[in-house]
């Protein structure tokens, strides 16, 4: 403390009888501490697996039921009733009733259904929060003429390193 002092007194003494001045000098670190802080980071991840797919197609051959054809016939022959007049009115619910029943069985002959299942990846992704502890600074401790001083950094010094600072003297 008393070499502080010392100086402090040294310092302001030169600082009445010269003008203000600056000047670099060499400091060695005596200490270094890193300053940690935490950070965040959203890391993307990718998920797969396989699954099943149905596989689609149509089946062919196979004949309607009796009742989908008998539906059918009965539908076309209301619709082909609604054409013509006299006998033409009932040539014309026949030929409705024929084309009903075909449609059906036509319609039901060929359905698509499932034939099969294939194995197929699908992927989604998800996104994870990361936390992790970086180095922010450092706070080295130096000492210039029995002065100790401490600053703030992004250097990264090892204890025993002579540092430039600047000694600044001036007057009140």
């Amino acid at each position: 403390m008393n070499k502080l002092l010392a100086t402090v007194a040294v310092i302001s003494t030169m600082s009445l009888a010269m003008p203000a001045s600056a000047q670099t000098e060499y400091a060695k670190v005596t200490n270094v501490q890193p300053n940690y802080h935490t950070v965040y980071q959203n890391i993307p991840t990718t998920s797969c697996q396989d699954v099943e797919v149905p596989v689609y197609g149509r089946t062919s051959g196979g004949q309607a039921s009796t009742g989908d054809t008998v539906l059918g016939a009965i539908i076309g022959g209301a619709i082909g009733n609604q054409v013509g007049g006299g006998r033409g009115k009932d040539a014309a619910t026949v030929l409705g009733a024929i084309i009903g029943a075909d449609v059906a069985n036509k319609r039901s002959s060929s359905q698509q259904q499932i034939i099969g299942y294939r194995v197929e990846q699908q992927c989604y992704e998800s996104v994870n929060r990361q936390q992790s502890t970086v180095i922010k600074n450092y706070t080295i401790t130096y000492n210039w003429n029995g002065v100790t001083a401490r600053s703030y950094t992004n250097n990264q010094y090892s204890v025993g390193d002579r540092i430039p600072v600047t000694v600044s003297i001036n007057a009140n």
